[in-house]
Protein backbone atom coordinates (compact mmCIF):
# COMPACT_ATOMS: atom_id res chain seq x y z
CA UNK A 1 0.00 0.00 0.00
CA UNK A 2 0.56 3.60 -0.58
CA UNK A 3 3.66 5.41 2.47
CA UNK A 4 0.81 7.58 3.58
CA UNK A 5 -2.46 4.83 3.93
CA UNK A 6 0.12 2.81 5.97
CA UNK A 7 1.20 5.35 7.95
CA UNK A 8 -2.19 6.77 9.15
CA UNK A 9 -3.41 3.16 9.28
CA UNK A 10 -0.40 2.26 12.20
CA UNK A 11 -0.92 5.97 13.59
CA UNK A 12 -4.14 7.54 12.93
CA UNK A 13 -4.30 10.27 15.68
CA UNK A 14 -0.58 11.24 14.67
CA UNK A 15 -0.09 14.45 12.50
CA UNK A 16 0.93 12.67 8.57
CA UNK A 17 4.11 14.09 8.81
CA UNK A 18 5.02 12.89 12.33
CA UNK A 19 3.12 9.26 11.13
CA UNK A 20 5.20 9.14 8.34
CA UNK A 21 8.71 10.43 10.34
CA UNK A 22 7.25 6.74 12.49
CA UNK A 23 7.33 4.99 9.65
CA UNK A 24 10.68 5.80 7.81
CA UNK A 25 12.33 4.89 11.38
CA UNK A 26 10.25 1.28 11.19
CA UNK A 27 11.02 0.39 7.77
CA UNK A 28 14.42 0.88 8.47
CA UNK A 29 14.80 -0.74 11.55
CA UNK A 30 12.29 -3.66 9.89
CA UNK A 31 15.23 -4.02 7.47
CA UNK A 32 18.39 -3.47 10.08
CA UNK A 33 16.81 -6.91 11.61
CA UNK A 34 15.49 -8.81 8.44
CA UNK A 35 17.37 -7.37 5.06
CA UNK A 36 15.11 -6.23 2.25
CA UNK A 37 12.14 -7.17 4.31
CA UNK A 38 10.03 -4.41 3.93
CA UNK A 39 10.17 -3.02 0.06
CA UNK A 40 9.54 0.66 -1.00
CA UNK A 41 9.62 2.32 -4.06
CA UNK A 42 7.44 4.79 -6.00
CA UNK A 43 5.75 5.54 -2.72
CA UNK A 44 5.00 2.39 -2.36
CA UNK A 45 5.79 -0.35 0.37
CA UNK A 46 5.32 -4.22 0.40
CA UNK A 47 6.82 -7.41 2.22
CA UNK A 48 9.25 -8.97 -0.17
CA UNK A 49 7.83 -11.87 -2.50
CA UNK A 50 9.82 -14.32 -0.60
CA UNK A 51 8.95 -13.13 2.85
CA UNK A 52 6.63 -16.01 4.71
CA UNK A 53 3.60 -14.40 6.65
CA UNK A 54 2.21 -16.88 8.97
CA UNK A 55 -1.31 -15.17 8.76
CA UNK A 56 -0.96 -15.51 4.92
CA UNK A 57 -0.21 -19.58 5.37
CA UNK A 58 -3.01 -19.97 7.63
CA UNK A 59 -5.81 -17.99 5.52
CA UNK A 60 -4.70 -19.96 2.07
CA UNK A 61 -5.41 -23.47 4.21
CA UNK A 62 -8.51 -22.58 5.64
CA UNK A 63 -9.59 -21.80 2.17
CA UNK A 64 -8.90 -24.56 1.23
CA UNK A 65 -10.32 -26.52 3.18
CA UNK A 66 -13.39 -24.33 3.28
CA UNK A 67 -13.64 -25.08 -0.50
CA UNK A 68 -13.57 -28.39 -0.28
CA UNK A 69 -10.16 -29.28 -0.23
CA UNK A 70 -8.13 -32.26 1.31
CA UNK A 71 -7.80 -31.98 5.10
CA UNK A 72 -4.37 -31.92 6.99
CA UNK A 73 -5.46 -33.28 10.05
CA UNK A 74 -2.27 -32.43 11.39
CA UNK A 75 -1.84 -28.93 10.21
CA UNK A 76 -4.95 -28.17 12.73
CA UNK A 77 -3.98 -30.33 15.44
CA UNK A 78 -6.47 -30.31 18.44
CA UNK A 79 -3.87 -29.22 21.14
CA UNK A 80 -2.95 -25.97 18.84
CA UNK A 81 -4.87 -23.10 20.46
CA UNK A 82 -7.62 -21.24 18.16
CA UNK A 83 -5.96 -17.74 19.61
CA UNK A 84 -6.21 -14.14 18.56
CA UNK A 85 -4.15 -12.31 16.41
CA UNK A 86 -0.90 -10.35 17.89
CA UNK A 87 -3.30 -10.66 21.25
CA UNK A 88 -0.04 -8.40 23.36
CA UNK A 89 -1.27 -5.81 20.59
CA UNK A 90 -4.17 -3.37 21.49
CA UNK A 91 -4.24 -1.50 18.33
CA UNK A 92 -7.86 -0.77 16.37
CA UNK A 93 -6.30 -1.45 13.35
CA UNK A 94 -5.68 -5.28 13.75
CA UNK A 95 -9.97 -5.60 15.61
CA UNK A 96 -11.15 -6.43 11.72
CA UNK A 97 -8.18 -8.44 10.53
CA UNK A 98 -8.14 -10.50 13.61
CA UNK A 99 -12.55 -11.14 14.00
CA UNK A 100 -11.60 -12.66 10.53
CA UNK A 101 -8.93 -14.55 11.40
CA UNK A 102 -10.97 -16.27 13.94
CA UNK A 103 -14.18 -16.68 12.69
CA UNK A 104 -12.04 -18.48 9.62
CA UNK A 105 -10.27 -20.46 12.03
CA UNK A 106 -13.23 -21.68 13.98
CA UNK A 107 -14.97 -22.60 10.83
CA UNK A 108 -12.55 -24.65 9.58
CA UNK A 109 -11.72 -26.39 13.03
CA UNK A 110 -15.75 -27.41 12.91
CA UNK A 111 -14.97 -28.49 9.36
CA UNK A 112 -11.99 -30.65 10.06
CA UNK A 113 -13.91 -32.51 12.72
CA UNK A 114 -16.82 -32.88 10.70
CA UNK A 115 -14.43 -34.96 8.37
CA UNK A 116 -12.14 -36.33 10.89
CA UNK A 117 -15.97 -37.86 11.49
CA UNK A 118 -16.50 -39.01 8.09
CA UNK A 119 -13.47 -40.87 8.04
CA UNK A 120 -13.95 -42.53 11.13
CA UNK A 121 -11.62 -40.98 13.18
CA UNK A 122 -13.65 -39.70 16.03
CA UNK A 123 -11.73 -39.28 18.89
CA UNK A 124 -9.47 -36.98 17.27
CA UNK A 125 -12.71 -35.25 15.86
CA UNK A 126 -14.50 -34.51 19.11
CA UNK A 127 -10.75 -33.12 20.09
CA UNK A 128 -11.00 -30.73 17.35
CA UNK A 129 -14.71 -29.87 18.56
CA UNK A 130 -13.48 -29.99 21.48
CA UNK A 131 -10.61 -27.02 20.90
CA UNK A 132 -12.76 -24.98 19.45
CA UNK A 133 -15.26 -24.77 22.53
CA UNK A 134 -12.33 -24.22 24.15
CA UNK A 135 -11.73 -20.91 22.70
CA UNK A 136 -15.59 -19.98 22.32
CA UNK A 137 -17.67 -22.15 24.63
CA UNK A 138 -21.47 -20.55 23.32
CA UNK A 139 -20.38 -21.58 19.48
CA UNK A 140 -23.50 -23.92 19.02
CA UNK A 141 -21.95 -25.18 15.89
CA UNK A 142 -19.14 -26.60 17.53
CA UNK A 143 -21.14 -28.36 19.79
CA UNK A 144 -23.63 -29.55 16.92
CA UNK A 145 -20.42 -31.11 16.02
CA UNK A 146 -19.66 -33.02 18.41
CA UNK A 147 -22.93 -34.07 19.42
CA UNK A 148 -22.87 -35.62 15.57
CA UNK A 149 -19.69 -37.25 16.07
CA UNK A 150 -20.60 -39.21 19.36
CA UNK A 151 -23.69 -39.85 17.46
CA UNK A 152 -21.64 -41.71 14.74
CA UNK A 153 -19.45 -43.30 16.70
CA UNK A 154 -22.25 -44.79 18.60
CA UNK A 155 -22.32 -43.33 21.85
CA UNK A 156 -26.21 -41.96 22.71
CA UNK A 157 -25.21 -41.15 26.10
CA UNK A 158 -22.03 -38.78 25.32
CA UNK A 159 -24.31 -36.81 22.76
CA UNK A 160 -27.22 -36.52 25.39
CA UNK A 161 -24.32 -35.23 27.72
CA UNK A 162 -22.65 -32.80 24.60
CA UNK A 163 -25.84 -31.47 24.03
CA UNK A 164 -27.27 -30.82 27.84
CA UNK A 165 -24.19 -29.06 27.77
CA UNK A 166 -25.25 -26.60 24.97
CA UNK A 167 -28.86 -26.37 26.32
CA UNK A 168 -27.04 -25.28 29.89
CA UNK A 169 -24.67 -22.77 28.56
CA UNK A 170 -26.86 -21.15 26.20
CA UNK A 171 -29.93 -20.36 28.90
CA UNK A 172 -26.73 -19.37 31.60
CA UNK A 173 -25.32 -17.08 29.26
CA UNK A 174 -27.39 -16.04 26.60
CA UNK A 175 -30.76 -17.11 28.15
CA UNK A 176 -31.94 -19.13 25.09
CA UNK A 177 -32.39 -22.55 24.06
CA UNK A 178 -30.63 -24.14 20.83
CA UNK A 179 -31.87 -23.96 17.22
CA UNK A 180 -33.80 -26.76 15.99
CA UNK A 181 -30.85 -27.76 13.94
CA UNK A 182 -29.12 -28.54 17.16
CA UNK A 183 -32.26 -29.91 19.20
CA UNK A 184 -33.51 -31.93 15.75
CA UNK A 185 -30.14 -34.10 15.90
CA UNK A 186 -31.30 -36.20 19.01
CA UNK A 187 -35.11 -36.14 18.02
CA UNK A 188 -37.11 -38.84 18.56
CA UNK A 189 -34.18 -40.94 20.64
CA UNK A 190 -35.64 -43.17 23.23
CA UNK A 191 -35.91 -40.61 26.35
CA UNK A 192 -35.18 -43.52 28.90
CA UNK A 193 -31.77 -44.37 27.30
CA UNK A 194 -31.67 -40.16 27.84
CA UNK A 195 -32.31 -40.46 31.20
CA UNK A 196 -30.10 -43.33 31.60
CA UNK A 197 -27.16 -41.50 29.79
CA UNK A 198 -27.36 -38.32 32.33
CA UNK A 199 -28.26 -39.91 35.55
CA UNK A 200 -25.97 -43.20 34.98
CA UNK A 201 -22.88 -42.64 32.87
CA UNK A 202 -21.44 -46.15 34.23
Amino acid sequence: MSRSRLAGTLWPETEEHRALARLRTGIWRVNQAAPELVVTAAGEIALHTRAEVDVRDVVDRSLRVLHGGEVDATAWSPGEDAGDLLPDWEDEWLADARERLRQMRLHVMETVAERLCETGSYGLAIEVALTVLRADMLRESAHRVLVRVHLAEGNLGEAWRAYETCVHVLDRELGVRPTRATSDLLAGRPPGVRRRGLSHPH
